[in-house]
């Protein structure tokens, strides 16, 4: 049976202000959609001078303030935060947002914000090895009385996390690498995420994860498909037309080039295909980063011309 179509959303972080970011966070959960995300990163990438909340802080304080969508870091890598502490740091929202928080890890890319802060960045195939090495940890404190584990990059003796997270929080596995990335999610993830600069490349992906769900005897429709991508809405094509045009200018590489071939975006009606589209191909959750100033304004439009159509 075919999942249900799920929608998050982004928050603003990168140049906002927590009033900003507060606002949307209240209107998005009033308008139902499924959850809300945030970056996790300390830089403002692909610039390091733009001013950027912290993750899990930002979290914390939604947590507090909205009742219904699902919270969510898009994504956390190692060597952050030791896997230990960030086990803790999640329990802790998830008590607040009463069970509503997933857990979305990664291996990390951007070398300048970990050196910068003093933090380690070994080479990817190590930083995968500790992503394993958290997705193992993470799991086993949310649900055993005292953890010991002696990793490569995790080391706990006889840790305690109490009090436990209200659910085990689903673990979110992002990125697109289909040799150990893909592996790891195949073993760890409930969801795994395709980040927008390989959207296009989704349904490789999906095969790709599906063989090493396999190998490893795992159902693959156990793990739930989500694509990081941008959408632009507007109520006519005219509008449309131009805020893709300003969108490919802005967003450029970083969060996936060809966003007019392979993008979200057009009147509500072209938005419903190109949804339907990835749908197809296997997605059923889409984390969105609406274009515009203000979110609100794409959001309630989303709200009330698209969501009613996936919505049973």
């Amino acid at each position: 049976m075919a999942r249900p179509l799920r929608f998050g959303v982004t928050l603003p972080q990168i140049k906002r202000s927590w009033s900003e970011a507060r606002a949307a966070a209240e209107e998005l959960d009033r308008l139902g959609f499924d959850s809300l995300w945030v970056c996790d990163h300390l830089y403002g990438v692909p610039m390091p001078q733009l001013p950027i909340l912290e993750a899990w802080s930002e979290l914390a304080a939604v947590a507090a303030i909205t009742c219904r969508a699902e919270l969510g870091s898009l994504v956390t890598p190692p060597f952050f935060r030791h896997a230990s502490v960030l086990a803790k740091q999640v329990a802790t929202v998830d008590q607040i947002a009463g069970g509503r928080v997933i857990l979305g890890l990664g291996c990390g890319w951007f070398a300048n914000e970990f050196e910068a802060y003093g933090l380690d960045f070994p080479p990817v195939g190590e930083r995968l090895r500790a992503l394993e090495e958290t997705c193992t940890v993470v799991r086993r404190m949310w649900s055993e009385p005292a953890v010991t584990f002696e990793g490569r990059h995790v080391r706990v003796r006889d840790v305690l996390c109490e009090p436990k997270p209200v659910r085990q929080p689903p673990l979110l596995v992002g990125g697109g690498g289909e040799k150990t990335l893909l592996r790891i999610a195949a073993r760890h993830a409930d969801i795994w995420n395709n980040l927008a600069v390989h959207q296009a490349e989704l349904a490789r992906k999906v095969d790709v994860l599906r063989r090493h769900c396999e190998a490893v005897d795992r159902d693959p429709d156990a793990i739930e498909i989500s694509q990081q991508c941008v959408v632009v809405i507007a109520p006519d094509a005219a509008a449309a037309r131009e805020a893709i045009g300003k969108a490919t200018r802005i967003y450029g590489g970083h969060m996936g080039g060809s966003l007019e071939e392979h993008g979200i975006w057009g009147t509500p009606g072209q938005v419903i295909e190109r949804i339907e589209r990835y749908a197809r191909l296997g997605c059923s959750h889409f984390i969105m980063e609406f274009f515009g100033r203000d979110i609100r304004e794409p959001a309630r439009l989303f709200a009330e011309t698209v969501l009613p159509a996936f919505r049973t």
